[in-house]
């Protein structure tokens, strides 16, 4: 388990963390409560995690959205005595969250959640605020493998929904107004965006 986090994207209906290591990676994880059941969507383990995921409520489940992300899922599920939702594309029971299928294809198997009743948008892996992920104009960005091929999904949320929070699995989230338009830039803009972002990239690795 990581041996530092940090705590961040404090909501009404839940909060986030990122582990210290592996610096670059910004792997951020996030508790979401609704009913007094608590559900941790791609935990990393850490210090005061399990502590404030038992104040906020009765730990319900665990949801790993993304097959490659194993972070400490199984672990934590074990030591909560929760299910372990792996890809949940069927949903899950007794959840509030909507599931939309990112992507499934050999490699590459991503679920999303929808919050509806809170305008909470998680999508741990497609899309991401960590700085490999955006060009310079972006506050959210599209994963790099993704920006010449949009998965349909992506296209669909972003004209579709208007969250108050994106939640990521790579850096802190976007909140309040400027999550939905963060959004739609994001997704629409990913391929013309596409040049300034390894523009930006490259002058990073020089640094």
């Amino acid at each position: 388990m990581a041996e530092a986090i940090a705590f961040c994207d404090d909501i009404a209906s839940g909060f986030g963390w990122i582990a210290a290591e592996p610096g670059l990676l910004q792997r951020a994880s996030h508790a979401l409560a609704v009913d007094g059941r608590v559900w941790l969507v791609d935990p990393v383990g850490g210090p005061g995690v399990e502590e404030r995921v038992r104040a906020l409520g009765e730990p319900a489940g665990v949801l790993q959205l993304v097959d490659r992300h194993l972070r400490d899922c199984a672990t934590l599920a074990h030591r909560l005595g929760v299910p372990h939702h792996r890809l949940p594309f069927h949903g899950v029971p007794g959840a509030p969250f909507e599931v939309r299928k990112v992507l499934d294809v050999p490699g590459w198997r991503e679920a999303a959640l929808w919050w509806d009743a809170e305008r909470v948008l998680v999508c741990t892996e497609a899309l991401g605020t960590a700085p490999y992920y955006r060009a310079p104009d972006e506050a959210l960005g599209v994963h790099p493998f993704l920006r010449l091929y949009q998965p349909r999904a992506l296209r669909d949320m972003a004209g579709g929904l208007t969250p108050k929070h994106v939640l990521v699995g790579h850096g802190e989230g976007i909140h309040g107004g400027g999550a939905a338009p963060a959004l739609a830039q994001a997704v629409n803009g990913a391929r013309r965006a596409t040049p300034r972002w390894l523009r930006h990239q490259l002058r990073r690795r020089k640094r």
